[in-house]
């Protein structure tokens, strides 16, 4: 068996899009993953699965919330060792002093170079955004609300959905994950 993170996008931010966590790991666990744990109130579990593509997962998923809540939400899978690399690579660690306003911009996939080259997320903030594998640093020392948007541009020009996570949540989850 093998650990993952689920990362719903957009879920119970304003009034569309409502899912219970309870509701969420009971669906979880219904697909035959173990060990169902939720964080906070916005789309973040951690489960143990047989070993299976990342990939799969989120389609499996994705498709038992149209199923179950009649809802289109995308989901973001990654391995223990994928989030495990995530933590460790940051590359703004030691300038972003606050947790709440550092965030992880989670890939769908990893973008096509060509693309990058062209659309470059860290040209928004040269200072405050770094590319990872499949994720976008974003230091926002002004606060997430005053930082460039980063999430859209990517989403725009590379052609990947995006989803975020401060980093306070992105190491709870590493910490959840490993223990």
């Amino acid at each position: 068996m093998a650990t993952f993170v689920a990362l719903l996008r957009g879920i119970n931010v304003g009034a569309n899009k409502r899912i219970a966590m309870a509701d969420l790991r009971e669906l979880l666990t219904s697909l035959g993953f173990t060990d169902v744990r939720t964080l906070l109130q916005s789309g973040n579990a951690v489960f143990t699965a047989r070993a299976a593509r990342p990939e799969k997962l989120a389609e499996r998923i994705e498709e038992a919330i149209d199923d179950q809540f009649g809802l289109d939400v995308r989901c973001l899978v990654r391995s223990r060792d994928d989030l495990r690399a995530t933590i460790e690579g940051n590359p703004l660690g030691d300038v972003a002093t606050d947790g709440s306003k550092l965030m992880a911009l989670f890939l769908s996939a990893a973008p096509d170079p060509k693309l990058v080259k062209a659309h470059d997320p860290r040209s928004l903030a040269p200072d405050e955004i770094r590319m990872g594998d499949r994720v976008i640093y974003q230091w926002c020392p002004k606060g997430v609300l005053a930082a460039p948007p980063a999430s859209g541009f990517a989403e725009k020009y590379l052609g990947v959905t995006v989803t975020g996570r401060n980093w306070n949540t992105v190491t709870k989850l590493g910490a959840l994950m490993e223990g």
